[in-house]
Parts: C-alpha cells; structure tokens; sequence
C-alpha cells in the first residue's frame, strides 16, 4: 500500500524563524507557501480537507468524498491530487480505492508562518 508524502514545510519555512509578516522569505519558501494557498484558493478543496478533517478515523476514501461534494469521482480526484501536491493531505492506495488523511504538520506550518511575530505589539 504506498502512501505519497511529500517534504513538509517546516523544513522551508519554521528554521527562517520568522513568520511572512515578521520578516521577507526567500523566493522559493514564499513559492512553495503560495503553492499551499493556490490550492487552498478553491472552496471545494477547502471543503474537502474539511471532511477529511472532521472525520472520526482522521481519514477518507475517495468513494466517501464524492457525494458530500456533489461532484464526480475524477473531478474530485482531480482537487484531491491538487492538495496533495500541496503537501495538505498524503494519499495511500488501498486496492481500488484512494485513502486521504490530512498532513496535520503541513497546516502547522502555514498557521505559524502567517502567525504575527510573537514580539509584535497588540
């Protein structure tokens, strides 16, 4: 059963030790958080990492995900693909079927790098 994983964020933008408004990131650290919010720019996506988000076993089939979206299996396998490449959810095949879980680490990282500085005046 593989999984896709992805290098995770931390590793470009938690060592620059300042979030996006405490400092200016390198080019390819603002690319790579761009990248994030690119995917994260279209609504369905937004809501399919949702409802992977809020289910009990932290995980979805895409056979699960389709419905709740009223969309197609290749339209949503499409977004699904979109966010991994993100690195916003991994994806391991299990037969036919595709499970997703959420890459907690990676929303981590994006919620600390768009943190205001913790020094910064209220």
């Amino acid at each position: 059963m593989p999984t896709t994983t992805l290098p995770v964020l931390t590793d470009d933008l938690a060592p620059c030790c300042a979030p996006v408004t405490g400092g200016v990131l390198d080019i390819e650290a603002a690319e790579r958080l761009a990248h994030i919010f690119k995917a994260l720019g279209d609504p369905t996506r937004v809501r399919l990492l949702s409802l992977i988000a809020a289910t009990e076993s932290g995980e979805a089939c895409i056979c699960d995900l389709t419905e709740p979206v009223a969309l197609s299996q290749p339209t949503v396998s499409h977004h699904m693909k979109l966010l991994v490449d993100a690195g916003l959810i991994t994806r391991e095949q299990r037969g036919k079927w595709a499970y997703y879980r959420v890459a907690d680490q990676t929303l981590q990282s994006i919620s600390q790098a768009i943190a205001p500085p913790t020094d910064a005046p209220d």
